[in-house]
This record gives C-alpha cells, structure tokens and sequence, in this order.
C-alpha cells in the first residue's frame, strides 16, 4: 500500500558577482536598484565549499525571468573573507569578514551570467556557478511520492517517524543521543538548518557530539523497487559514510558521505540489480573529529546525519539532489604533531632524509620575523625582519631593519649579529652585491650603499624604481635573486597591481605588472618585465644551464620560466589582449588532493606533497658531497603541510617536464613557515622561518605572530665548515672559481668580477674556459662571466651559433638580443638556425630573442619556424611563436595570413584570424572574406570547417 508522500521542497536562489579587475566599490546598479522591492529573492551562505541555499544545493544553477529585479542576501557561512559578484554585469559586494555577516544586492536580471567570490583563490577552490535568464515559470517546489520499505509485512522505521531506533542496532557512542526532532537542531549549530523530513533525522553527533564514534544498522529488508533514495549530510570525509550492504554476503555496494554541510538532501540509488535480495542501512561514523592543527581547530563537520529512506518505482529527480561526483571525499588530517615549540625544539622534532641533521642557528629575540635573507661572499647571512608588514608605515615610521649574522667558529650557531640599518619600511626582499644592498620597499626598490668595513650603509637609501604596488602586501615584489646573466631577478603576485619607472617617468616610460618575473640590472639601469603570469610567485632560482624556475601558490605550482612568455593566471587578464592563450605549468602534478581546488586539501594532502602554498625556491648546486639525486632539484618549502617538497625537473622537448620527488625534509610543526632557503660555501642549507600560528596572509596586524622567528641550518654529515672572504680574493682566484662544483663560489665570484669591471687577463682566463674546458655548465659560467664583465662581443658570439652544444647555441642567442637590437648579421644567422637546428631548445631561444626584435625583421625567423611540424605539440613553442608572431599581423595583414596558412603550429592560423578580425577596418574585413573564398576552394576537412565557422563568426558583427 502507498504510503503519505513525503514532500521534499526545492528553494532556488542566487548570487552576484564580480571579477578581479573591477572595483569593489558597488555598481551603479546598487545605487539605481538598492532600495527598490525586488520580485526575485534568494539566499545564499557562503563558505570555501562553494555557495549553498536552504535545501543544501551547492553552487546552484540560479535562475529569474528577463527584467527581474533580484536580490541576492549572501550570509557568510564561516569566519574568512568572502564576497560575491556578477562577471558580466560588473557587480560586486561589500567583503564580508565574520561569521553571519550579511549584505545584499539588487540588480535587473538583463542577461545570464557567473557568479563567483573574488576572493584570491577562493573561485578556483569551487565558489562559482550560473545565474541563467529563462522564459517561462520558474519551478520552486516538487514533490515526490515514495514507498516505506516494510518487513514482515511491516513499514521499517527507516524515517525515524515513530520517534524511535526502533529497526536499528548501534555500536559505539555515536548515535547515544542520535535522535532530533527540531530544525535547527540542538547539537547543531542555530544558523544550520536541517531540512529533515517529517519529525525527526539522526546524526553521529553535529556540531557539538561530533567527536563520538560507532555505527548504526537497520534491520535487513528485501528489494521491491528498482530505486531508492534517502537524505544525508555531514562531513565528506572517509570515516563517516551512509553503506548498502547486501545482507548474503556482506558487500558494501553502496556508500556516500555528506558534502561537509548539516543540510540534508536527497540521494538516489539503482537497485535494478537487487530486486528481491535482502539488504540493510549501515551509519558509519569513526572519525573523531580532533585536528591536531590548531589552525583550523577541530572538524565540526566529523559526523554524519541521515534521513527518510524510501523505494521509488521510477528514478525520482530531485532539484537538490546529491552526488557522489559532488563530493571530494577527504581522507583523514595529515598528522602533523607539534606546534607551538621553542626553536631548540622544533629543530629536534624535524624528520630528515638519512645522512641530514637540522641545527637551531638562531632564534627570537635575536631574529623575528625573518621575511627574507641572501648569504653574500663572506659567508654572512643578510636577513630583514619584517616588523611593518602587513601594513605600510608613515614616511619616516618603519620599523623594518637588517641584521647581517655570522658563524664565527663553526659550530652552526649564528654567533655574531650586526645591525646594519633600522627605520625601513614594508621591506620584502633583500639581496646583496654590486656595492650594496638591494630592497624590495614597496612603491619602491631601494639601495643602500656599503661602507668599505662591509657592516654599515655608506648613505641613506636611494630609490631606484618607484611605482610598485602594494594592494595586497604579501604579494609585492619579492625574493631577489641575481641572474647568471648579470641582472638582479624578482617576483611578483598576481593581486598587487604596479605600474614601475624611474621616480617622476612619466607613465609611457614606465612597465605595468602584475603576476610574474621581473629584472634590473644595476650598471644599465634597465628594468623589464622577464615573463609574466603564474599567480602568487615566492622564490625563483637557476639552474647549472642557466635556466629559471620560480615556485608558486594556489594554482599549478611549477613553471619553467621563459623570456617573453606569458603563463597561465591566477585571476586577471595579460597585458596584451590578443595573448587568446598561456603557457601551463612544467610540473606533471600537483600538492594538494581532490579536484575542488588547493584549498580543500590543506591538512589532508599528505600523500601529495602536503597543500597548495609554497614559499622559496632553491635549485641545489651546493656540495658535491651531497647525494647526486639531489643536484639540478628543486627545494620548497609547503607551507600547509609543514615540509619542504623536492621536485626534478627532466628535459622535455624545449622545457622541462617536472615531477614530484621524495620530500626532503619534515617540519612536523604547525607553526613552521619556512619563507626561504640558500647554501652556502660548506654546501649546507640555511632556511628563514616566519613561524606563526596564522598560516594564511591576513591585513589585520593583531592576526600576525610579532615577537618569533628561527634560522635553521641544514648539513649533510658531509659537510665541513668553510670561512672565507671572496672580497679579498684575486682576479684570477675569482676566474678559478667558476670551476667550482659548489655554485656558492661561482655566483659570488661572477657578481665581485662583474662589479670590478673585468680586464684583459680576466677575459684571457674567462675564454680559454670558454673554448678548452670540456664540461658545457664551465663552458656556460665563463660565457655569463664574459658578458657580465663586458668581454664579449658580436665577433665572439655569432660562432657559438654553431657550438655543438645546443646550451652554448641557446645564450649565445639571447645575448646576441640582450639589447632588444640584435645586428641584421645576427638575424641572418637566426632565420638560418629556424630552418636547420635540431634543437627544440635552440627554437625556443629563437621564439624568445625574435620577439625582442622589431615586428618588421621577424619575417626569416618566424617563417621557418613556423613550418617546423616537430614542434606542433610542443609545451612552450606553440604559444611562444605566437607571442612573437601576433604583433606582425597589423604591419602586413596579407602576409601574416598567408604565413599562418602554412604554419604547421596549431594555433596560429586562427589567433591570426582572431587578431585580423580585431583591426576591425575595411582592410582587415576584405582579408577575411577573401580568405574564406579561399577555403570554400580547398578540400573539405574538420581544420578547414573549424576555420570557416571562425571566420564566419568574427565576420558577423562587420556585415
């Protein structure tokens, strides 16, 4: 017999949204809309999970009628920042920052949109969805009728409706006190409701009984429809699941876990296979529940609640309904033990690869805050202490200094410290060399000379650059770094908006940018943006060929960087909007688990490399002493999870395709924040830490720990104590030392012989490296030594085009363009290497160097390189012939579409249209409709197709 329906009630609901390049400032629809009553209302709780309504749906299909005022409530569901807004309308919230905090908006629905949180990596982390204009009635409710299973001819009690576990048997504590009959329940928080059917639901313990465990199993029951469904929510996690088992053999052949949300909804389930076999309802709930990270506290969301099983004859469809490909199950908290620790022990609690040992080399008070540091030629250790940060001081009110720290006997204590300066201001980043000190002082990058003692400033700060940016100031300029090619190096994140030049350029003299890896070099003046994009980029380093890398946060976290080359954004458009595609990371992986972005696994991505935020990147090329598996690799620090990751990066095709290798080392502590790592002479491994309960950026101050910070050193029992002082050595001492295999020496070296200017005997020494040494990085070094001390010409360079080496091929390209004016006997040279080198190495410097060449001597270079099928697949040259090719287009339109017909690189043919189409004049629109005729002509095929429904569609708009 049919039992009452139970009805199961669909609320839609909405959001706005925003992105990252307007303002936050409300739309002029709020001030047109805001105080008109709206026809259209929804309500949406935001959390890092994505935006749910009543009913539990998570980012849903939001939908009004064309000309409907909505107003969207958005209530912030957890205590982070959130915000909500429209892509296409342009209309953003106020940033909600507590728990049940509220806004609204109103706006007229005119077009459909997307919705999502502008929050820095909160869309990639799953907080997006629609909002849809539809005709027609909107449906708000359905209802759906069931049937109560029944056993001996008896309904079950599987609805919990007699007020009773009558039909259930329970192990453990976790369903003591499991039945609830009001909503919002009183183990619950207020603001969750439930959404139960009927009178009652049970649960595993909600917000407050959550760390109970045990089981609860119904009474088997025969199969008697081919569907069923039932309601669920809790924690997405492993250990607490809703299981149907069949009741022969014991299989679990089904089992589903909550979205990590209290609200309930429906999920269906296929027994066509189990008609008439008996089965039974088990509640699983072995997850406690207690975080040992106390930065998120305990896991509110470690139960499970469940409700209202039935049979369907047919598939019902619920409007909230969940499923499995929902959810992103979470395995259980990474265990990580400590927190909290003095810095004697957190250097004991460190887990080492075998062969390593961590020593404390110093600690508050004598440290804090460490937020960068370098190790210059004396072996001395420069770190700044970041006491303004996060927030820029009055002129004349910083607070930030420089402390140089010096091992003295050996015994890897920091024995001696020196201030050298106090009073700075927002300081981000620190290098040392060319005769003094080099400062990230967002708007600013400063330099501070040195007196001859070496320890005290020769003059006040000078400002170099002015314009940087510093919206959100813990992704201002960052972590400097000098270029085997002479120039200092730095990165950049994607959230702070800078527009650099000379203090008083004007704004046509001056480089905007954002994400990405910037240069300065320090004799020339010149400033350039290197590469951009990525997002939030924390370290870079080089390579024993001279090639960079740079760890970063959020998105993909390694990249392969290359000059010109645009990379795939966080948020954010590139600069050059005819870019249409960008250049994805060189890893093979990623740190965090699940597909709901990097935020979801943090604490819970052990297994992966430990979560989404990286800081410091340290190729090692130290002691060769060291086990070989660790030279040319890559050292970061994974903030989240407490570790320093070690990624290898192999040659692939012109880049790298890098893996995930063993980690090199645990922390094991919570608080740890290691921000930055270098050698130095004894090949050993110094590392700053921030050490801070907090582990996200926040603008608020008082969020921030402010009296801590630690220096490790890292040694291979290998490793010996070195003092030296490469400032007191001799020219030819200097040239020896690019033999060396610990990089410390060759880098430092190359940086005093570049700021001592070279001479005939040091370019005597450097070449016959150059042209007698048999290993190519020895080769290399002497090469950047030349250039770097101004011993290299044209005549030099224009044979290593034919160096047997595709290395020594690949610099003697860009420095040939180091000017951005490489010599009409240069690019002869080039067009000729484009047709004949086998090296897809060498054709990525070519793609690199043409693009620092004027549009109108590209042609040689770029039609032979065009027509090399080898690269059509490609990671880099695809997109990097592109980059070079796309500013030919409006000089010779002809030309151009004629050279990306019978380009054999995807891609170019219709960029080229796209960017034809986007001259927008008679000229361009004659091209492409004589293009069109043409390839109405040609053979049919799904490219030639593909290229005529392009034309056609960038055509529509002009006829």
């Amino acid at each position: 017999m049919m039992t009452l329906p139970r009805l199961f009630t669909f609320f839609l609901f909405t959001v706005f949204l925003y992105s990252t390049a307007y303002s936050s400032t409300p739309g002029p629809d709020v001030a047109r809309y805001g105080k008109v009553a709206a026809n259209r209302e929804y309500t949406l709780q935001a959390t890092m999970l994505g935006y749910f309504g009543p009913d539990g749906k998570r980012n849903p299909v939001l939908q009004a009628n064309k000309g409907d005022m909505v107003r969207i409530r958005i209530v912030n569901g957890e205590n982070m920042t959130h915000d909500i807004a429209l892509e296409n309308m342009g209309l953003k919230s106020k940033t909600l920052a507590q728990k049940g905090d509220t806004t609204s908006i109103v706006f007229k629905a005119d077009q459909s949109d997307t919705y999502f949180c502008s929050i820095p990596g909160h869309r990639a982390a799953g907080m997006v969805g629609k909002f849809e204009i539809v005709e027609g009635a909107i449906i708000t409710e359905v209802v759906i009728a069931g049937f109560i299973p029944k056993k001996n001819n008896k309904a079950l009690n599987l609805g919990f409706e007699n007020g009773t576990t009558n039909d259930w048997t329970a192990t453990g504590d976790a369903f003591t006190e499991a039945l609830i009959s009001t909503d919002p329940s009183p183990v619950h928080e207020n603001d969750q409701r439930i959404n139960m059917s009927g009178k009652y639901f049970i649960t595993s313990g909600g917000t407050k009984n959550y760390k109970r465990t045990g089981t609860l199993s119904s009474v088997p029951f025969t199969v008697t429809h081919p569907f069923a469904a039932f309601k669920v929510s809790g924690g997405a996690l492993q250990d607490t699941r809703v299981e149907l088992v069949r009741t022969d053999n014991n299989e679990v052949f089904f089992q589903i876990t909550g979205s990590g949300r209290a609200t309930l909804q429906p999920v269906v389930v296929d027994l066509s296979d189990l008609q008439n076999k008996e089965i039974f309802i088990r509640l699983v709930d072995n997850e406690t529940g207690i975080s040992q990270i106390p930065y998120i506290g305990d896991d509110k969301f470690a139960h499970i609640n469940f409700d209202d099983f039935q049979f369907y004859s047919t598939r019902p469809n619920f409007p909230n309904e969940l499923k499995q490909t929902d959810i992103i199950i979470l395995p259980p908290l990474d265990p990580i033990v400590h927190s909290g620790l003095s810095g004697t022990e957190a250097a004991k609690s460190m887990t080492t690869q075998k062969g390593f040992s961590v020593k404390l080399a110093a600690a508050e008070p004598d440290v804090i805050r460490p937020i960068s540091f370098t190790i210059d030629a004396k072996g001395r250790l420069w770190v700044v202490e970041a006491h303004t940060y996060p927030i820029r001081a009055a002129e004349g009110k910083g607070k930030d200094r420089i402390l140089i720290f010096e091992d003295t006997n050996g015994d890897g204590s920091l024995d001696k410290r020196i201030v050298f300066t106090e009073g700075l201001n927002l300081i981000s980043a620190i290098e040392v060399g060319m005769g003094g000190v080099w400062l990230g002082s967002a708007p600013h990058l400063l330099f501070i000379p040195i007196d001859k003692s070496g320890d005290k400033p020769a003059g006040p700060p000078q400002i170099l650059l002015d314009g940087w940016g510093y919206e959100d100031t813990h992704e201002m300029l960052n972590n400097f770094r000098w270029g085997p090619d002479g120039w200092l190096y730095g990165t950049h994140g994607v959230f702070t908006h800078s527009n650099v030049g000379k203090p008083g350029a004007p704004d046509a003299e001056r480089t905007k940018l954002n994400a990405g890896v910037w240069r300065y070099h320090p004799t020339t003046k010149k400033f350039e943006l290197f590469a951009e994009g990525t997002s939030n980029p924390w370290g870079i380093d080089f390579n024993d060929y001279g090639h960079p890398f740079i760890t970063v946060c959020v998105i993909p976290h390694m990249f392969h960087v290359i000059q010109g080359a645009r990379y795939h954004r966080q948020a954010g458009k590139h600069f050059n909007p005819y870019t249409y595609d960008d250049i994805k990371q060189s890893g093979d992986h990623v740190h965090w688990i699940g597909d709901r972005g990097p935020h979801a696994g943090n604490f819970r991505s052990n297994s992966k490399g430990g979560g989404h935020a990286h800081a410091g990147a340290m190729i090692y090329l130290g002691s060769e002493n060291w086990p070989k598996e660790y030279r040319n690799h890559i050292f970061m620090n994974n903030i989240h999870g407490s570790r320093v990751n070690v990624d290898l990066p192999n040659r692939k095709g012109s880049g790298y395709l890098v893996s995930h290798g063993e980690d090199f080392l645990l922390t094991n502590d919570t608080w740890s924040q290691w921000l930055n790592f270098r050698y130095d002479g004894s090949g050993s491994v110094f590392a700053i830490d921030w050490y801070d309960k907090n582990q996200c950026h926040s603008p608020n101050p008082d969020v921030h720990q402010k009296t801590m910070g630690r220096i490790f050193k890292i040694s291979h029992e290998t490793d010996k104590w070195v003092q030296v002082d490469l400032t007191k050595a001799s020219d030819m001492e200097l040239v020896n030392y690019q033999l060396y295999p610990n990089e410390w020496y060759v880098r430092n070296s190359r940086l005093i012989l570049q700021e001592r200017g070279g001479n005939k005997k040091v370019h005597k020494a450097l070449k016959k490296i150059l042209n007698e040494n048999p290993d190519v990085t020895r080769q290399l070094r002497a090469l950047w030594t030349l250039h770097v001390t101004k011993g290299l010409t044209e005549k030099d360079l224009l044979p290593l085009l034919a160096h047997q080496n595709e290395y020594m091929r690949s610099w003697a390209i860009q420095l040939l363009s180091e000017d951005n004016n490489a010599s009409d006997a240069a690019l002869t040279r080039f067009a000729e290497l484009a047709k004949t080198d086998n090296s897809a190495l060498v054709r990525l410097y070519l793609s690199s160097a043409i693009q620092r060449t004027a549009p109108e001597k590209r042609w040689p270079t770029l039609e032979a390189l065009l027509e090399r099928a080898e690269d059509k697949d490609d990671h880099n040259l695809p997109l990097m012939l592109w980059y070079a090719f796309e500013p030919t287009v409006p000089i010779d339109i002809n030309r151009a579409v004629e050279l990306a017909m019978k380009a054999k690189v995807p891609q170019v043919l219709p960029f080229t249209i796209q960017r034809v189409a986007a001259l927008n004049n008679a000229e361009s629109v004659k091209t492409l409709q004589s293009l069109q005729q043409r390839l109405e002509k040609m053979e049919h095929s799904d490219q030639n197709h593909e290229v005529q429904a392009l034309i056609k569609k960038v055509l529509e708009p002009k006829q």
